[in-house]
């Protein structure tokens, strides 16, 4: 993705955060598409690891609860076009419902020709409602980063944010945990990476030098959660990295050598659902599969990818704001159901 956005220019003035569309930006296509392939293949040879692997998915009973009982406070939904919040979780911190780490919006028009992901940007200074806790408390009301939501009340926080900010009704959700991200790169033999220079982020346990790498799953977890100390330190600048490398876990995850040889692609597809709660609409893989066959039918050229619009905050260095013209009207166009709008 390049340096970071939405910085003062040379000249002093503060432009906004551009959005970018780049081949990194489409790993949760990609991700999602892999799936539907291999679910395809093993529900046609082996049904004892289908039925297993379905018991992994875990459901999220906790968020439909908390969701209803703020029903009265949701946006309406669209008739037919659905909406899905894919929330990427790291436990890495050990302390509770740790921050939300890399959110989505996939939104899949009613006709099912069109398909957009929208990322939320994790440093946005947002209105948090109240939130039920895990202790069947209430968080009091803030203004807070975007990823707060997740820590003070979970995934049905997040979504509650998230409508607040955009007006957008979440019609499903998934959450996926980063420690099953390192037991499938584990699963696939590691993925190599190739660094210009040295890194070393003492704060994720990150320290490679210049050089190619094969990364097992605790390097490569280590390796997408560092961010302070590489790059230019911003987050955009670490979702970059994310995207990068999660492109080069999908070639290994999709490569023939794994899909035909079922002992390497059963560990693969253990890790990709035990990862994995959603809403009781998406908490099985047949479920799951029929997601993966609309975007797969999606046309060509019909795919949207857009970061939210942003600005910097005003006097919080590292923090931003929404771009509220520019994300007012991509916000308008996914509520409605239309094309987005071209990207600033």
């Amino acid at each position: 993705m390049g340096p970071r956005r939405g910085v003062s220019d040379p000249k002093g003035r503060c432009a906004p955060v551009a959005v970018q569309t780049t081949r990194g930006q489409k790993w949760l296509w990609w991700l999602l598409l892999a799936f539907g392939v291999i679910l395809a293949i093993i529900a046609g040879v082996a049904l004892w690891a289908y039925q297993r692997l379905d018991g992994n998915i875990s459901t999220d009973h906790a968020a439909a609860r908390a969701l209803g009982e703020e029903e009265g406070e949701r946006p309406e939904g669209a008739d037919e076009a659905r909406n899905i919040l894919v929330i990427g979780h790291d436990f890495g911190s050990g302390t509770g419902n740790a921050r939300s780490d890399t959110v989505l919006l996939l939104h899949l028009s009613a006709d099912g020709r069109r398909a957009d992901a929208v990322h939320v940007p994790r440093d946005i200074v947002v209105d948090i409602p109240a939130c039920r806790t895990e202790d069947g408390g209430h968080s009091e009301a803030t203004t807070a980063q975007f990823n707060w939501a997740f820590q003070f009340g979970g995934a049905a926080c997040t979504i509650r944010t998230f409508e607040g900010m955009s007006g957008i009704r979440v019609d499903h959700h998934l959450v996926i945990g980063f420690e099953g991200f390192a037991d499938v790169v584990d699963a696939v033999g590691g993925v190599e990476v190739e660094l210009e220079e040295a890194e070393r982020d003492p704060n994720v346990g990150h320290d490679l030098p210049a050089g190619r790498h094969r990364l097992d799953g605790e390097q490569a977890l280590a390796y997408v959660r560092a961010r302070v100390f590489v790059g230019d330190g911003s987050d955009l600048n670490r979702l970059a990295r994310q995207q990068e490398f999660l492109g080069r876990l999908y070639q290994r995850v999709t490569d023939e050598r794994t899909v035909t040889d079922p002992t390497r692609l059963y560990p693969v597809l253990k890790a990709v659902t035990s990862a994995i709660t959603a809403d009781a609409g998406l908490d099985s893989l047949d479920e799951l599969y029929a997601l993966a066959k609309d975007l797969r039918a999606v046309p060509d050229g019909a795919f949207g990818f857009r970061t939210v619009p942003t600005v910097p905050h005003p006097t919080e260095a590292n923090r931003l704001r929404l771009d509220e013209r520019v994300a007012g009207r991509l916000f308008a166009a996914i509520r409605q159901d239309r094309e987005l709008p071209p990207a600033p």
